[in-house]
Parts: C-alpha cells; structure tokens; sequence
C-alpha cells in the first residue's frame, strides 16, 4: 500500500465518532441477526433429529434440505459480516479505515457511511480481483 498522499486530509473528530457509530450499530445488528439464525438452525437441526426424515425419498425431504441449506449459508455470511465488522472497527482503531488497502488513498467518508466494511476506494473496488 503507498503512503498517504500529501494533500489528503484527515478526518475530523466528528467524523471519526460517526464512523465508530455506523460500525457499532451494523455489528450490533448483526449480532442479533447471528443470534436469531443460530436459534433458527438449533431447532431445525433439533426438529430433523426427532422426525428422522429420509430427504431423499420423503416428498418434502428435498424442501426441507433446501431450507436448510438456505439458513446454514444465511448464518454463515451473517458470521462473515460480522467478522468484516470487527476488521473495520479494527482498521478504525489503527486509523487505516479511511485509507484503501491497495493504493492507499483516501476512500471517500461518503464511501464509508454508505458501506462502513469498505477497504477499497471507489477505484479500487471496480477494478476486477
């Protein structure tokens, strides 16, 4: 990552506490959603254990693995996102949140309120990985 540029201003208080702001709701919201899911699949998993259903040859068998397989990928991006909240959050600590992690320029703090996990400047994010 290149340095700051020279002409790049830094955040001011006010901005830097509404981004912790931004990052703490979404994680608290997040965590909620982990919580509920988490439940969700406790009781699916619970409720496939005492029905002993045969997926394959019960008519709703292959409904049901599809429901499942739904909540367990819902859970696990709510796990991820979670996790790209905590980086944020540590990036903010570091003071790096505001900088893109490939050409070290400013990412726009429009950028940031908008999408509070971005890494990478507008640029940046476009280009093909």
């Amino acid at each position: 990552m290149e340095k700051r540029p020279e002409n790049a201003k830094d955040p001011s208080p006010q901005q830097r506490r509404e981004a912790a702001e931004r990052i703490d709701e979404a994680r608290s919201g997040n965590e909620r959603l982990v919580a509920s899911l988490t439940r969700l699949w406790e009781g699916v998993v619970e409720a496939s254990a005492q029905a002993n259903i045969d997926d394959e040859h019960d008519p709703e068998g292959a409904t049901v693995a599809f429901e499942r397989a739904q909540l367990r990928d819902a859970l696990k991006q709510a796990r991820a996102d979670l996790a790209e909240l905590d980086t944020a959050a540590e990036r903010l600590r570091t003071g790096e949140y505001w900088l893109c992690e490939l050409c070290g320029r400013p990412i726009p703090v429009a950028r940031l309120a908008a999408r509070p996990t971005a890494r990478r400047c507008i640029d940046c994010a476009a280009k093909p990985s």
